[in-house]
C-alpha cells in the first residue's frame, strides 16, 4: 500500500500553495485529553468527535488531533461530508488540512450523487476532485458494476479510471479490460486496450473504442471483431447496437459465416442479427470454401435476407448485384446478377450469364445451378443456350451445341448425362489418334442425351436427325459456326484478383 500510495504521490500534479492559516477546527468531543504514554503530539479525542475544515464536515468515534500540523487521525465510523452530494465512510482516516488529502482506510465507501465507490483504502484530494484507490475497489452506478485493482474517479467531471483486471458487469452485459476510462455522467466507456464485451450471445473484441452502457451501443476502432452464434464482423471501425442488434463495419470489413462456411469482404458491410440480413458492398467478395477448392465471387453489392428466422423451417436468399464475376480453379462465370436461395440450394445467374469449366463454354438467358451438400447436383439453361468447347487452343475447332433448354446432372462432383431439348443443333468434331480433328458432324434433331464416365463420352442417344458430315476442308461457311455462337474467352476471369476488372461483351 505505501510503495502503490508513493508512486501515486509522484505522479500527482503541481497544485496550489495551500492557504496557511486555514485551520482544521473542532467542533465537538465529549472528553479531550493528554497522555504522553499513548500520543505525545496529538490531542486524545473521544465521543462523537466533530471537525470542519473549508465546508468539509468530519465526523468520528474518536481521534488524534495534530494541531501543530493541522492534521488528524479519526477512529471508528469515520465519516466525510462534502456539501449534500459527497459523503466518505471508513473505520479508519488520516486528514492532512494543509494537503487537503483524506487518507481512508478500511470498509471505505465513497458516495458521489448516484455513484458508490467500495474499497479498503481509498485517497481523496479535495484540491483536484480525484478519489484514488490501489488495493481493489468496486464501483456501482446504476445497474452497471466496475471493479478493479487499481483506480481513480473525480467527483467535479465524474470520470473514473480503472486498471488492471478491470471487470464491468450490467443485467445486459460483461466488459473485461485492463484500462477503461468511465465517463459517469453519459454511462459511457471507453476501451484502451485489449478487451472483450459480452452480451447474451454476442461477443466483442476491440482495443481501441467506446461502450454506451445505457444505450447498449459501442463505436470501436482497430480491427474490432462481433461475433454471434457462428457470425463474424471485422472491420477498421466498427458501430454496433445491441438493443436493435444491428452493426456496421467501415473498411477492410470481413464477414464469415463458419457455420455455412462462407464469407464476405469489403469496405461497408452490415448486420443484423434479430432478421439475419446482412449486406456488403465497395470492392465486395463473397467466398464459399464449402467445397475443396474456394470460389471467389465479386459484385458491386451483395445482400443476405433470412426468412423464418428462429425456426426449423429457416432459409436465406443471396443477392449479388450487379457486375457479377466468380473464379475457381475448375470454374468461372459472369452475369449481371444472381441469386442463391438455401430452400431448394438453387443459384440462379441472371441477364447474359456465362459459364466456364475447363475448355468449355456455357451460357444462355438463364442459368440455375442446383447443389447438393454443397456440391453441384444438376444445371438448368433456359433460352438460346449454346455449349462450346474447344478443341485445342492451337486450332480453330469448337464442338458446339445449341437447343432451347439444356440440362446437366452430376454425381460427385463428375457430370454424368447432359440433355437438349427442342430445336437441338450439333456441330461435332471426331478425332483420331492424337486428338486430331478429321471429320466434321453437323446434325438438326428434337432432343440429344450423352452419358458420360470419368469425364469421357460414353454413349449418345438422340431420336431421328437430318444432318452431313463434312471434310476439314468442305465444311460449308454456314455449318463451321452454329447460330448464336461466340467465344467469350476475353471475358472470362483469369484468376482471384481478375473478378475485380469488369469486362463486358464487345458489340
Amino acid at each position: 500500500m505505501v510503495s502503490a500510495f508513493a508512486q501515486k504521490q509522484k505522479r500527482r500534479p503541481a497544485r496550489k500553495a495551500a492557504v496557511k492559516d486555514e485551520r482544521v477546527y473542532l467542533v465537538h468531543a465529549d472528553v479531550l485529553h493528554y497522555d504522553d504514554r499513548i500520543n505525545r503530539d496529538a490531542t486524545i479525542l473521544n465521543g462523537k468527535v466533530h471537525f470542519t475544515h473549508q465546508g468539509a464536515r468530519l465526523y468520528c468515534d474518536s481521534a488524534y488531533f495534530y494541531e501543530a500540523t493541522n492534521s488528524f487521525e479519526a477512529f471508528g465510523h469515520v465519516k466525510m461530508y462534502q456539501g449534500d452530494t459527497l459523503s466518505l465512510f471508513s473505520d479508519y482516516a488520516y486528514y492532512s488540512g494543509d494537503e487537503q488529502m483524506a487518507r481512508a482506510r478500511y470498509n471505505v465507501v465513497l458516495k458521489h450523487k448516484k455513484t458508490t465507490l467500495y474499497t479498503d483504502s481509498l485517497d481523496y484530494d479535495r484540491v483536484y476532485d480525484n478519489a484514488y484507490f490501489f488495493e481493489g475497489g468496486k464501483m456501482v452506478d446504476d445497474q452497471t458494476t466496475l471493479t478493479s485493482d487499481w483506480g481513480e474517479y473525480n467527483t467535479n467531471s465524474k470520470m473514473a479510471v480503472f486498471n488492471y483486471d478491470v471487470k464491468m458487469r450490467s443485467p445486459k452485459f460483461f466488459l473485461t479490460t485492463d484500462t477503461l476510462y468511465y465517463d459517469t455522467r453519459q454511462s459511457l466507456a471507453h476501451i484502451v486496450g485489449p478487451s472483450d464485451i459480452v452480451s447474451g450471445d454476442s461477443h466483442i473484441y476491440s482495443e481501441q473504442g467506446y461502450y454506451d452502457t445505457k444505450n447498449e451501443r459501442a463505436r470501436l476502432m482497430n480491427r474490432s471483431v462481433l461475433s454471434n452464434g457462428g457470425k463474424m464482423m471485422v472491420g477498421d471501425s466498427v458501430y454496433y447496437d445491441s438493443k436493435q442488434g444491428m452493426s456496421q463495419a467501415f473498411r477492410n470489413v470481413v464477414y464469415v459465416d463458419s457455420v455455412n462456411r462462407n464469407k464476405l469482404t469489403g469496405n461497408y458491410g452490415e448486420y443484423y442479427e434479430f432478421t439475419g440480413y446482412a449486406m456488403c458492398t465497395d470492392s465486395a467478395v463473397a467466398i464459399d470454401f464449402s467445397q475443396g477448392d474456394s470460389l471467389y465471387m465479386h459484385a458491386d453489392t451483395f445482400k443476405i435476407v433470412t426468412f423464418n428466422i428462429e425456426t426449423d423451417s429457416v432459409y436465406r436468399k443471396i443477392h449479388a448485384f450487379h457486375h457479377v464475376r466468380a473464379f475457381r480453379r475448375d470454374v468461372q462465370g459472369v452475369c449481371d446478377s444472381l441469386v442463391y436461395n438455401s430452400l431448394d440450394s438453387c443459384m440462379t445467374m441472371y441477364h447474359d450469364p456465362i459459364v466456364w469449366n475447363n475448355s468449355q463454354q456455357l451460357f444462355g438467358d438463364r442459368i440455375d445451378v442446383y447443389m447438393k451438400d454443397s456440391v453441384i447436383d444438376h444445371a438448368h439453361v433456359i433460352g438460346n443456350c449454346m455449349s462450346i468447347q474447344q478443341l485445342r487452343s492451337d486450332t480453330a475447332c469448337y464442338n458446339q451445341l445449341s437447343s432451347k433448354e439444356m440440362f446437366a446432372f452430376f454425381v460427385d462432383g463428375d457430370i454424368r448425362e447432359a440433355r437438349a431439348k427442342d430445336n437441338v443443333l450439333i456441330g461435332y468434331f471426331f478425332e483420331e489418334g492424337d486428338s486430331v480433328p478429321i471429320i466434321y458432324n453437323y446434325q438438326e434433331t428434337s432432343e440429344l442425351r450423352m452419358f458420360m464416365k470419368n469425364r469421357k463420352l460414353e454413349s449418345v442417344w438422340t431420336p431421328k436427325t437430318a444432318g452431313t458430315m463434312y471434310p476439314l476442308n468442305q465444311i460449308p461457311d454456314e455449318r463451321k459456326r452454329l447460330p448464336g455462337y461466340m467465344w467469350y474467352d476475353y471475358i472470362r476471369p483469369l484468376n482471384r484478383y481478375d473478378i475485380f476488372n469488369w469486362r463486358g461483351k464487345k458489340s
